[in-house]
C-alpha cells in the first residue's frame, strides 16, 4: 500500500490536536489504498500538545526554535527522509477541517500540488476577520501579478504532495511566511498547483498570527522570491530540502 503522512505543525495546540487527530478520516483513505500515519512537529509547546499527540498515536518530532517555517521545513525534511509516497499538511487549530484529507487525495493523483481554497470555499461566521479577509485577497492578488502564476489563496495552510513535488521546492522560510515562499518556489519550479474550496472555520484557542505584522512579513517574502528567486541557503550549497546521500 502506498503510505500518507499527516503532518501537524504545532505550538501550544492541546485542544486543537485532541479535536484534529481523532478526526482524520484513517478508515475512508484505507479503503481508497492508502496507510496512514501522523506527524506532529512541536515548536516547543508548554502544554500538554506532546503528551496528547503521543497518546492519540502521533509520532512527534520537535524543532529547535520556534516559528511555523521553521517546524515545516523540519517536517517536510523528515518526510523526504522517510518511505512515505505523499504527504499532507494542515493546522491543527480547528480551522481546517481533516475529513476533507479524503478529497486532496483523490485530485493528488496524476497531480503534482492540491492547495485547499478558503477564499472560494465557505468561511464560517467568525473564523476570518475582515481585516484578515482582505489582506488574504490583497496578498494572492499580489502573488498573481509578481509571478505571472494564478493563485486562488496564497496563505492557506491546508496542502497535499507527492513526494517529487515536494523534493523540488526550495525554501528558507522561518515564520508564517512560509506558504507564500511555498507558492513562489513553484512558480519557479513550473509546479502545478490545483485549488480545491475547503471549509475555513473559527480556531481553537489563541490565535498566532498577527494580521498587520505577519502580512508584511508576507508581502516582504514575495518580492525577494520576486528579485532573488532562490534561497542564499541552496546557492551556499547548504539546502533545506535537499537530502545529502
Amino acid at each position: 500500500m502506498p503510505h500518507l503522512t499527516v503532518m501537524l505543525p504545532a505550538i501550544d495546540e492541546a485542544e486543537g490536536v485532541a479535536e484534529i487527530i481523532p478526526r482524520i478520516p484513517n478508515s475512508e483513505l484505507e479503503e481508497l489504498g492508502w496507510d496512514v500515519s501522523i506527524l506532529v512537529v512541536d515548536g516547543g509547546s508548554k502544554d500538554d500538545t506532546v503528551q496528547v499527540s503521543q497518546d492519540l498515536g502521533a509520532e512527534v518530532i520537535k524543532q529547535q526554535g520556534t516559528g511555523k517555517g521553521a517546524a515545516m521545513r523540519l517536517g517536510f525534511l523528515h518526510f523526504l527522509k522517510s518511505e512515505s509516497d505523499s504527504l499532507v499538511m494542515l493546522d491543527c487549530d480547528g480551522t481546517y477541517h481533516p475529513e476533507q484529507i479524503v478529497d486532496f487525495i483523490k485530485r493528488l493523483k496524476n497531480r503534482d500540488i492540491v492547495v485547499g481554497d478558503r477564499l472560494r470555499g465557505r468561511i464560517d461566521d467568525g473564523a476570518m476577520t475582515r481585516l484578515n479577509y482582505l489582506g488574504n485577497h490583497l496578498l494572492t492578488w499580489f502573488a498573481t501579478t509578481l509571478f505571472g502564476v494564478g493563485t486562488n489563496d496564497l496563505c492557506s495552510g491546508f496542502w497535499a504532495f507527492n513526494r517529487q513535488s515536494l523534493s523540488k521546492l526550495k525554501l528558507n522560510s522561518m515564520k508564517f511566511e512560509i506558504e507564500a515562499e511555498m507558492f513562489t518556489s513553484c512558480a519557479r519550479e513550473g509546479i502545478k498547483i490545483t485549488f480545491i474550496p475547503i471549509r475555513y472555520s473559527k480556531r481553537i484557542g489563541e490565535a498566532k498570527l498577527g494580521s498587520v505584522p505577519d502580512g508584511w512579513l508576507i508581502l516582504r517574502k514575495l518580492l525577494v522570491r520576486r528579485i532573488f528567486p532562490t534561497p542564499v541557503e541552496l546557492q551556499l550549497g547548504e539546502g533545506n530540502l535537499v537530502i545529502k546521500n
